[in-house]
């Protein structure tokens, strides 16, 4: 979309916005930044940008600041600068008055910070747009409705029920409006597997403009539950007994408008097996990106819906990477289905765009197609690490972590670090879930 500040303007004048909300994505994928009165920003903040502490890219989940190499009390957690991206700018149209444009972020010497996902994902695309390749994303977001004391709205499954408890529907029908009024394209509602949980499909769009998508589709959701005097969570797995929570993140490549995986017939040849082959051979890494909180790697369990093995399929829901691959379809893709629904976006959507591009790069071919119910039969597939110290040590110093910037990698998987050793201290069982761990997660996730 190549919208100018003018014709911003112009929407925001027509819509009655007074305060534009400039933010980006922190470490753990909250929106974080300014509230700017909406002459100030387009006579001022769109060409000077607005300043904020670089300690947001070192946060932990409740906001404390573990020690960190690179943002420290001795760096005197300096100032950033948030820099416009109008082409990102949104009318919230779940609270009027309001409009939304994400920022990219410059360090202190006007470089692209290291530490800010935003621009992590953007040199993965930058590397992938340099070989004219385009990627094509999407997410599908799962989530628990709850009370306002986090209890769930039903003690029952009635997956994708046209019938049973409509009178939630209200709710949903809010946040499905509200996510269209903020440019994104809503494809359909359903109850999930598990009492209370809930999914909204949304459409493909380019890499950054699904990420930015995501965080806000989070965002909406947990506003327009608070304002029908409820709450959402995107813990991954607030209850062990309970259907966790996932990301499901399907990615293509575009060549002039075109899917350069339309040519596969019935299985991933050309790009697209060097692609998915790339998501096999950093599979384990990429577990961390998925799960980077004690709680997330609880999913990766038997017969839960999410994966457990690096294996892939064609449209098989026990595998990792699932392979849509229709003789001739522009719809034909990927499903990476390891992600939590607590993960981080866009260092999610980065991580497969450096994995797939490396196993194109590198005419990586995949393994033998895993076939039926890989829980029981997972062959010789290699297991997903099921703890956040395991999915840790397969990340610190991979070529994924490489691949995706040194510094970045190794400030994030200090945070992680800490995680690890707050979990062993107050819920050591790996399968269960804890009330330490729903009160540190569940508001923030």
């Amino acid at each position: 979309m190549n919208r100018t500040a003018d014709d911003f303007r112009t929407a925001c004048n027509d819509a009655g916005v007074h305060t534009v909300e400039l933010g980006t994505p922190d470490s753990q994928g909250h929106i974080r930044g300014k509230r700017i009165p909406v002459d100030r920003f387009f006579e001022v903040t769109v060409n000077s940008g607005a300043k904020i502490a670089d300690a947001i890219f070192v946060f932990d989940i409740q906001n404390d600041l573990p020690d960190n190499e690179f943002v420290n009390m001795d760096t005197g957690y300096l100032d950033c600068t948030l820099v416009p991206e109008i082409s990102s700018g949104r009318i919230l149209h779940h609270r009027p008055g309001y409009a939304m444009v994400f920022a990219s972020v410059d360090n202190e010497n006007g470089e692209p910070h290291p530490l800010a996902p935003r621009n992590v994902l953007a040199q993965q695309i930058a590397k992938l747009n340099h070989q004219e390749l385009n990627p094509v994303v999407a997410t599908e977001m799962e989530f628990y409705l709850t009370t306002p004391d986090w209890q769930p709205v039903q003690d029952h499954i009635q997956y994708s029920s046209l019938t049973d408890r409509v009178d939630l529907e209200p709710v949903l029908y809010a946040m499905r409006e509200a996510l269209a009024g903020a440019g994104i394209e809503v494809e359909s509602s359903n109850y999930e597997y598990g009492p209370g949980q809930i999914e909204i499909n949304t459409g493909p769009a380019d890499a950054m403009r699904t990420a930015d998508n995501t965080v806000l589709f989070k965002s909406i959701v947990k506003q327009v539950a608070v304002q029908h005097d409820l709450r959402a969570t995107f813990m991954p797995k607030p209850w062990a007994e309970a259907s966790g929570s996932g990301m499901h993140v399907h990615t293509s490549l575009s060549r002039d408008g075109e899917n350069v995986f339309s040519s596969c017939d019935g299985a991933p040849d050309g790009l697209m097996a060097g692609w998915l082959a790339g998501l096999m051979e950093h599979a384990l890494a990429m577990t961390f990106l998925g799960a980077p909180t004690s709680n997330g790697p609880r999913r990766i369990r038997p017969y839960t819906f999410a994966p457990t093995h690096v294996n892939w399929g064609l449209d098989n829901r026990t595998v990792l990477a699932r392979c849509i691959c229709e003789a001739g379809s522009a719809a034909n893709r990927i499903e990476y289905r390891s992600a939590g629904a607590d993960a981080h976006p866009h260092l999610v959507i980065a991580g497969i765009l450096a994995a797939g591009a490396d196993g194109i790069d590198h005419s990586l071919s995949p393994e033998e197609m895993s076939i039926g119910d890989t829980y029981t039969n997972p062959g010789d597939a290699t297991p997903l690490p099921a703890d956040l110290a395991t999915t840790l040590a397969s990340f610190e110093g991979s070529k994924l972590s490489q691949l995706l910037g040194d510094t970045f990698s190794k400030s994030y998987a200090s945070i992680a670090a800490h995680e690890v050793t707050h979990a062993a201290e107050h819920n050591p069982d790996p399968d269960a879930v804890s009330d330490w761990e729903r009160q540190r997660l569940m508001e923030h996730s």
